[in-house]
């Protein structure tokens, strides 16, 4: 992997945390304070929303890229160098001398989670932005997917409507960051991108509905296409005033872990291929619940063939 040059021609640039996964899954029971709760089962993955996401649309074979910030210790973390042996070109991304990279700890129980995490070295990301080797990364992409919590919503909105004006497309996936989710200025980002990637709960914090369809149509009027995920429920998404369900597969959930990023991963590797809103959906749903099987969300990577073929149950 070439690491000095960061004009790569991809068509999808990930941007955001790059964290270290460390997941405890297979609990005997939920994590108590004051007690210790032990398990046979450990794995270490590179996580959050930018590796989840890359990997499974970079797995799928979509030229891609992230761009990130890590500390330099990371360099030759297992997590970190699986990204960069799976082809995702990461030669835009910041390396820090001052702050070690972000890292969660995952404990995984009864198909849910709950997670711990440091992550200092991500303050102030949107400034990776003005680098000169982020302009050209994305000076020759097609998508930028933002996978970070875009704190303050106004600080980011300038920069994304230049690079929209520039003619990329553009998704944001916000995760559970509920300042951001219920900030009175992320419309304003909202309307800026071409699809957002809430879950159900985040749906309605963002919009302040109590169902999900309607929370759906109200981002409509924000977002050119929200997609609102439901778990095994598949997902909703609003298009030119209509509401389309869409269901996903049956799978025994190991771990939830990246869930939503994986789906975020399936459906942009179906928009950037051409394919309809539905089938990029359907591919959608597939990498979401696949990734549920395994501990870690990009330990359940499918392949393109194989969601071709499971693309045909839906």
């Amino acid at each position: 992997m070439n690491y000095s040059s960061a004009r790569a021609r991809v068509d999808l640039v990930v941007f955001g945390e790059f964290f270290i996964d460390l997941i405890f899954y297979k609990l005997p029971r939920a994590p108590k304070l004051g007690e210790e709760v032990k398990t046979q089962y450990f794995a270490e993955f590179p996580g959050g929303g930018l590796a989840t996401t890359a990997l499974v649309a970079a797995g799928l074979g979509t030229s891609t890229a992230v761009v990130s910030r890590i500390g330099k210790e990371a360099q030759s973390n297992q997590s970190w160098q699986k990204l960069v042996r799976s082809g995702i070109f990461v030669g835009a991304c910041e390396f820090s001398a001052k702050f070690p990279t972000a890292m969660t700890v995952c404990a995984a129980y009864d198909g849910d989670r709950m997670m711990i995490t440091y992550d200092t070295i991500n303050r102030s990301l949107r400034k990776l932005l003005a680098r000169p080797a982020v302009r050209g990364q994305l000076h020759k992409a097609k998508h930028l997917h933002l996978a970070c919590a875009v704190s303050p919503p106004q600080a980011w909105t300038p920069a994304i409507r230049r690079l929209r004006s520039q003619g990329l497309t553009i998704s944001l996936d916000v995760g559970w960051n509920p300042e951001v989710l219920q900030s009175p200025r992320l419309p304003a980002l909202l309307r800026e991108c071409d699809f957002v990637f809430p879950n159900e709960i985040e749906a309605r914090t963002m919009t302040g509905e109590k169902s999900v369809e309607r929370a759906a149509r109200k981002l409509a009027q924000w977002v050119r296409v929200p997609v609102v995920k439901l778990g095994h429920d598949g997902c909703i998404v609003v298009q030119d005033e209509k509401a389309l369900r869409m269901k996903s597969i049956h799978v025994h959930v190991v771990d939830a872990t990246g869930a939503g990023d994986a789906f975020n991963g399936g459906f942009l590797h179906g928009y950037l291929s051409g394919w309809s809103l539905e089938d990029s959906l359907r591919a959608a749903n597939i990498c979401g619940a696949i990734a549920t099987t395994r501990p870690g969300g990009p330990s359940g990577v499918v392949t393109r063939g194989k969601l071709l073929e499971l693309m045909k149950r839906i």
